[in-house]
């Protein structure tokens, strides 16, 4: 498969197969926390950059295997950029919701939503997860790295109007950079916000693997407590704090005793698109611990999910399919 992947479990979503809409890394944001990397082409430009065609072909083949019998709770368009940037979006939903009752999610940056052509093509999606990393014009700034095309008071009026016209969930994740976003203005600014969009629910997370340049950091406990508590008041919603400090501590101490299921499921997830060298998969994922990244890999090399093949003299770890894939 070129474009779908997984199903990978997600604490959010469940079971989640994933549609890739985007080569990597075309984006109207550079995120400072970006676990895919700095984007390679900043644009707000709409247009078709992979087959629509090829994706529903692509979607019709799971469909018709049932996934291999693996487990489908939702379909989640997805890419390593900007998902709404692809034209092709609406017809994507609009057959997806012809030929499953699975749930169809968004993951999005939430930048074009004034486009009525954008909120149009999403109306028939179930969940929306768009993002709001600040409410202040000098931190979207610093944090998101916008296209130049993109003012934040524009997005946030999109948002707005977006969340009156559809009639599935929104979901707002919001995260927080120590030091970027995550000042009482900011947060204050992120309330008047939300109490304006009017989400059915907010999800706060923060940075859980440091970008090379070691410039986002993850907030506090207490910052993320104090966040909530913002953010709650006014809004009739939940406050979801995704963060799991607990692995988040164990990471920065550095224990390795047992190896994450998420992010083998990650890798094979990245692999199950390209093989991959592992000091890519240690890059690209932003693990920034090799021996770490090896022991997973050699864990999935051992349950024969994946294979190491040597290209022009290079290891390169690639995904084995089944043959119901």
């Amino acid at each position: 498969m070129k474009y779908l992947f997984g199903p990978v479990y997600s604490r959010r979503l469940g079971h989640s197969l994933g549609i890739d809409l985007l080569p990597p890394k075309i984006c109207s944001l550079n995120c400072v926390y970006c676990e895919v990397g700095s984007t390679t082409e900043l644009t707000c430009e709409r247009k078709e950059y992979v087959p629509t065609e090829e994706i529903i072909q692509e979607i019709d083949q799971v469909l018709a295997t049932s996934a291999g019998g693996r487990p489908i709770d939702v379909f989640t368009l997805t890419a390593m950029g900007e998902p709404t940037l692809h034209s092709g979006l609406g017809k994507i939903i609009a057959h997806l919701k012809a030929k499953t009752d699975k749930p169809v999610a968004v993951l999005t940056n939430g930048t074009l939503f004034s486009d009525p052509q954008v909120r149009a093509d999403l109306s028939g999606a179930d969940i929306i997860i768009p993002s709001l990393d600040a409410a202040r014009q000098e931190s979207f700034e610093r944090v998101n790295q916008p296209a130049k095309a993109l003012n934040l008071e524009q997005i946030i009026e999109g948002l707005v109007l977006f969340g009156r016209e559809f009639s599935g969930e929104v979901w707002l994740e919001i995260l927080l950079v120590k030091g970027l976003n995550d000042s009482l203005d900011d947060l204050l600014a992120l309330q008047q916000a939300v109490r304006k969009i009017q989400p059915t629910r907010i999800q706060l997370n923060t940075v859980a693997r440091p970008p090379m340049d070691g410039l986002a950091q993850p907030v506090t406990r207490e910052k993320m407590a104090q966040a909530v508590e913002i953010l709650s008041d006014g809004f009739a919603g939940p406050v979801d704090n995704l963060v799991d400090f607990q692995a988040l501590e164990k990471k920065k101490a550095g224990s390795k005793k047992q190896l994450p299921e998420a992010l083998m499921e990650e890798i094979a997830a990245m692999l199950q698109r390209r093989p991959c060298p592992l000091e890519e998969i240690d890059k690209a994922l932003h693990i920034q611990d090799l021996e770490l990244t090896r022991e997973c890999v050699q864990r999935l090399v051992a349950v024969a999910r994946i294979e190491k093949i040597i290209h022009s003299d290079k290891e390169f770890y690639h995904y084995i399919q089944r043959p119901e894939e």
